[in-house]
């Protein structure tokens, strides 16, 4: 990797915070198992007489590590049917806890597919949409997820009915890495979280840590571990001058230790699973500057979408846009196929976000879309351009720093990701 692998642009950002989270197996995709021949014809006979109805199931995080990014993403899942609804969409929606834990998300998912969702949008976290992605595979219900940021999904066989409104981590990875360099780090450390989402994001770090003369090591923690000791030990012995998390909630832990340890807060970096305004209170609770000069990346999205959202969960807007552009295009994809069975949707996926005439959201997609026309859907978190396996292409990516107690978005990167396709 390195600069010639990924166009990375600054910006300057003037809006609202947006915060940001997430994320195994070997193979291509294979081509998705055939419906029965049965359920495809009674399918098709409702379509045809416009009586389908989309039932949508979302596993978001209301409970567990990562519920400080639920909000954000549940709110915006609820806006997107809401607007289709309005524009004369027929779509109704299911919901249901992951509690971010991989045992319980498969039993919420049977139990909305027992209820009749047809397709699922979630989980939040790379690790738990794992938990019942082979599920359904079997049972072949699309799945959209808008933060599992983890590059196994893009060559795992059982991705078929898979795709995400976020990009694979390759863009965080390489954007952290750069901005630590630059700043003069030679020894990072790298306390990772040992799930899919923080082993894929660590060994990326390293490459690209490799490529840019920087010496790098993961030190890979348990996320159910009580104590975080032995990590902020590890950093102390391995003389690290800078650490960067690969952590989600219990991150606050990790840095609280590295604090006390006599780690400058200016020496920390969080990917985007520890990308909150609220960092802060979770290190230190009386003390609001405790972590000042600490930096962070999330993944953005569109302005005008970030303040009406804002407006809703008072600045919270974590992987919101993303999460809306999963219900959209899932809508699209079932109006175009004329269908609410799972091949029939997923063959959609792809062609109404990329290759035909823009438009900006459902009403104006659906609009065309009776006309026989094909559309190429931008969202609301941007251009989506969904590949041959359903990662987007592009991704926008915001950088911010605690500065005087506040989470302060410092800067903008840019990023096509068509060259690791």
């Amino acid at each position: 990797m390195g600069e010639n692998l990924l166009r990375i642009a600054a910006a300057g950002v003037i809006w609202i915070l947006v915060m940001a989270g997430c994320g195994s197996d070997e193979g291509g995709q294979p081509a998705a198992p055939a419906e029965p021949a049965e359920s495809r014809e009674a399918e098709s006979q409702e379509a045809g007489q416009g009586n389908v109805e989309l039932v949508i199931g979302s596993v978001m995080p209301e409970t567990g590590s990562l519920a400080f990014f639920g909000p954000a993403m549940i709110v915006s899942i609820d806006l997107a049917v809401q607007d289709i609804q309005a524009a004369g969409g027929r779509v109704r929606l299911l919901t249901g806890d992951s509690a971010t834990d991989p045992d319980v998300a498969p039993e919420t998912v049977n139990r909305l597919l027992g209820e009749g969702a047809r397709v699922i949008v979630g989980a939040s976290a790379s690790g738990v949409s794992q938990s019942f992605i082979q599920t359904l595979y079997e049972a072949q219900i699309p799945q959209c997820a808008p933060s599992n940021t983890s590059t196994s999904f893009s060559t795992q066989a059982n991705a078929a009915y898979y795709f995400r409104t976020v990009p694979p981590t390759q863009a965080v990875a390489l954007i952290l890495a750069e901005m630590v360099a630059s700043e003069g780090a030679t020894n990072v450390a790298l306390p990772t979280r040992a799930d899919d989402w923080g082993n894929s994001l660590a060994r990326l770090m390293v490459e690209n840590f490799d490529e840019l003369g920087v010496g790098s090591q993961i030190l890979a923690y348990d996320e159910d571990a009580v104590s975080f000791d032995s990590i902020v030990a590890a950093v102390e012995d391995m003389r690290a001058d800078a650490v960067v998390l690969i952590s989600f909630a219990e991150g606050a832990q990790i840095i609280r230790g590295l604090l006390e340890a006599g780690l400058p807060p200016a020496a920390i970096y969080g990917s985007d699973g520890v990308y909150a305004p609220n960092l802060n209170e979770l290190v230190d609770p009386t003390d609001p500057n405790v972590i000042d000069g600490l930096k962070a990346i999330t993944v953005g999205g569109g302005e005008e979408y970030g303040l009406r959202l804002g407006a809703l969960t008072g600045g919270n807007v974590l992987y919101g846009a993303q999460a809306y552009d999963c219900v959209v295009v899932l809508a699209l994809a079932s109006l175009a196929a004329g269908s609410v069975a799972g091949p029939a949707i997923i063959e959609q996926v792809q062609a109404v976000t990329s290759g035909g005439q823009k438009c900006f959201d459902y009403g104006e997609c659906a609009d065309l879309i009776a006309q026989g026309i094909d559309i190429d859907y931008d969202g609301v978190s941007g251009p989506l351009e969904l590949d041959e396996v359903g990662d987007p292409r592009y991704g926008q990516y915001l950088v911010a720093e605690f500065i005087d107690g506040v989470m302060t978005v410092i800067g903008s990167r840019e990023a096509d990701l068509a060259v690791y396709n």
